[in-house]
């Protein structure tokens, strides 16, 4: 009897503790989690539509690629700024020329300038399937997502951030309800499958672009940095780091599994209406409304991350206080630029512009920023004068070194492909 009842509390004891690690890693989610989440915005989703729309599942290997480049990339941003203490521009600052610095922080700045204005963009077409016009819609969420980040803590704010991405959960329940055939989405998952096309090298290429961009690892790292997370807590931000990687990507995939289930081989997407077909598994009639509130979710929560994380790279680079835990008259450099930058992105979204051409540029812009980003990254993450024993292994460093000079190459490749196509090369 004695025997029993010990047995019996070291099963309780361990199923309390099994419980405890379950919350704390739920606690841990937060810099990382966002950060990647952020990666699905109105851009994201559009790529990701386009190509179940287009090319049915034959883009899902790159994908699986994809995910492996940003668990590595980001798990080196957050490692950084864990044993650091620093976000990425201010070791930038510390350990490169100020010329590197300044030509780093502003092409960062020019980019993200018009990725903000592709949000608030994503914002007005979303709120516009309700019938609100994008007069009424996006100088309101302007207004909603600076109060959120001048108003509150950093705790505070990070808390409506994860509670946005909730919104993406729609597409892997679109993805099963879809009846996909299981087959080929294994196939192309385990295998490569090329179609001799321009556009098809161009999406795919852009697939990886649009999934690892800049903005998201100067957030990760400075977030964690703002968050005040200590060495000793970094088991659990690395969870955060990795499984929020994971996350965003199985999201990805979702949306392409959804679409390709539903329109998959008709073409290039058209409208939003058109890409919110993938959503009629679960929501019926229903489904642009569906999808009209994910790409609501996914470009707040980017028309909030990317402006901050501009904020963050410039006050760093410049020595200036930052914490979005900070008033305006103890952060006023910090929190004016993530002023300016709402202000500039919601005002230009509503200009009769050519908002494709806009997003286009800024894509040529991100993938000319994304491998100098990358290689200050590793860099950084190389360096035992930066983070002592927690610097990367031989391993480790040999892997990181493949991704980045993969993403980098298929950045740089996407850039020239645009350009090129601007002169009518390769037509």
């Amino acid at each position: 009897m004695v025997e029993v009842r010990k047995v019996k509390r070291e099963k309780q004891g361990a199923s309390r503790r099994s419980r405890y690690t379950f919350f704390a890693y739920l606690a841990a989610a937060g810099p990382g989690l966002i950060a990647a989440n952020a990666g699905n915005d109105a851009g994201g989703v559009a790529t990701y539509a386009s190509a179940g729309a287009q090319f049915a599942y034959k883009t899902l290997f790159f994908m699986v690629l994809v995910t492996i480049g940003l668990v590595v990339v980001q798990e080196m941003a957050a490692r950084i700024g864990v044993f650091s203490g620093k976000g990425l521009a201010s070791l930038i600052r510390e350990e490169f020329s100020l010329r590197l610095t300044f030509l780093a922080v502003l092409a960062l700045t020019v980019t993200n300038i018009g990725l903000v204005v592709s949000e608030f963009a994503g914002i007005g077409a979303a709120l516009g399937l309700f019938g609100v016009s994008r007069y009424i819609s996006v100088p309101i969420a302007a207004v909603v997502i600076w109060s959120l980040v001048l108003m509150g803590s950093y705790k505070y704010a990070e808390r409506i951030f994860l509670v946005m991405s909730v919104a993406f959960l729609a597409y892997p329940i679109a993805a099963l309800l879809g009846h996909p055939h299981y087959g080929a989405i294994l196939s192309n998952l385990a295998l490569p499958h090329f179609v001799a096309s321009r556009d098809y090298v161009y999406l795919a290429v852009a697939l990886i672009g649009t999934t690892i961009s800049p903005y998201m690892q100067l957030y990760a790292a400075s977030g964690v940095v703002d968050r005040g997370i200590a060495p000793e807590e970094y088991p659990l931000e690395r969870i955060d780091a990795v499984g929020g990687a994971i996350f965003a990507n199985v999201i990805s995939i979702a949306i392409i599994v959804a679409t390709a289930a539903a329109i998959g081989g008709t073409g290039p997407l058209a409208s939003a209406s058109q890409a919110a077909l993938a959503l009629q598994p679960v929501a019926g009639r229903f489904a642009t409304d569906l999808f009209a509130v994910g790409l609501f979710g996914a470009s707040a929560l980017a028309a909030a991350v990317v402006p901050l994380s501009t904020s963050y790279a410039i006050a760093e680079a410049a020595g200036y206080q930052r914490s979005v835990s900070s008033s305006f008259r103890e952060a006023p450099v910090f929190l004016g630029i993530f002023t300016a930058q709402v202000i500039i992105g919601a005002a230009i979204s509503l200009i009769p512009v050519n908002l494709i051409k806009l997003l286009v540029l800024s894509q040529v812009l991100q993938g000319l920023i994304t491998p100098i980003i990358l290689v200050f990254i590793l860099v950084l993450a190389n360096r035992r004068s930066v983070l002592g024993e927690h610097a990367n292994g031989p391993v480790f460093r040999s892997v990181a070194t493949v991704v980045v000079t993969g993403v980098s190459a298929l950045s740089l490749l996407l850039l020239g492909q645009t350009v090129l196509g601007w002169f009518h090369f390769g037509g």
